[in-house]
């Protein structure tokens, strides 16, 4: 490939997107990656995260095969699981499912699991899991009932959203913010810089501080 590598976002998400936008990262296109995202059953939360973000990665690789513009792309992938336990909580999509969730996260502690898969031009993949540790506050009605209000709910895992009105129930959080935002970045960035993907040395060069 000619010039610096063309990178493939396998997502719509507008929050991962800004999120390597932080990181003066713009990716050449978006290839959303459409597939079943249900659980199989009895997939641990974990397992679950990193089996879509692989999945989604190899059904855009499929795709840009047959793409001259961006065929040997990188390709960067990513899922997001929130579980209580062992439960794996629903990307609420109905204002039922949201009020569940918030239910259920209530005055406890969850986690947040967030996989990433990344394919190189040479078609290897590679692959992170980051998980986050997050309490949220005992929530009043008032509280659910406002953030279901909101709208910011839908499409959500775990049927909320960090990043806005749901950041002020977070008491606690162990691990990478930007990870539950949708795609952790101090790990993505370390990533494709491995890989030699372009990135400003501050990103990936361990002595220097790490993004906030």
């Amino acid at each position: 490939m000619m010039g610096r590598p063309k990178l493939v976002l396998a997502s719509g998400s507008p929050r991962r997107l800004s999120l390597l936008a932080q990181a003066g990262i713009e990716p050449d296109a978006l290839r959303p990656a459409e597939l079943d995202e249900t659980p199989k059953r009895g997939e641990l939360p974990r397992a679950c995260a990193a089996r879509l973000a692989r999945a989604k990665a190899e059904l855009v690789l499929e795709t840009l095969r047959h793409d001259d513009d961006f065929r040997g792309s990188f390709i960067l992938a990513a899922d997001t699981v929130v579980a209580v336990g062992r439960r794996i909580l629903p990307k609420a999509e109905l204002l039922d499912e949201a009020d569940r969730c918030l239910r259920l996260l209530s005055g406890r502690n969850h986690r947040v699991y967030t996989g990433i898969c990344l394919v190189t031009p040479k078609e290897s993949l590679r692959q992170r899991m980051v998980e986050t540790r997050v309490r949220f506050k005992r929530l009043s009605s008032d509280d659910i009932e406002s953030y279901l209000a909101s709208g910011e709910w839908r499409g959500k895992a775990g049927g909320y959203a960090a990043q806005g009105l749901a950041g002020s129930f977070v008491v606690k959080l162990v691990g990478s913010y930007t990870g539950v935002v949708g795609l952790p970045l101090y790990e993505t960035l370390a990533m494709l810089g491995g890989e030699g993907f372009p990135i400003h040395r501050a990103w990936v060069d361990p002595a220097t501080a790490m993004p906030a």
